[in-house]
């Protein structure tokens, strides 16, 4: 490579790392100046509302089992404000004047 060529690569490498700053980043490089998300905010990725409601929700998935009747020794339970019946390991949702099975994760 010719000299300028290596002078004009060697002024852009200093003037790129003129702004670091250890643990901050690349100041000098980023389009963006400062993150404007709130801590605390759900939709942050560091919000621990927002965390714990990720960890902690349970999906109900409905099936295509249906059932006339429940199996017998079933108790009621609420999740995400939805009631089911328990039976066994079986979830069961009622639907019309039957039961779905449902999946929850």
């Amino acid at each position: 490579m010719k000299q300028s060529t290596l002078a004009m690569l060697a002024l852009g490498l200093v003037l790129a790392f003129a702004d670091y700053q250890p643990g901050s980043g690349f100041a000098g490089l980023s389009v963006v100046k400062e993150a404007h998300a709130i801590v605390g905010r759900p939709a942050t990725p560091v919000s621990y509302a927002g965390v714990a409601r990720r960890t902690t929700r349970r999906m109900i998935y409905v099936t295509t089992i249906y059932v006339a009747t429940l199996p017998p020794a079933c108790t009621v339970v609420v999740i995400e404000g939805t009631s089911l019946h328990m039976c066994g390991g079986t979830y069961y949702q009622p639907y019309g004047n039957q039961y779905v099975v449902v999946n929850v994760n």
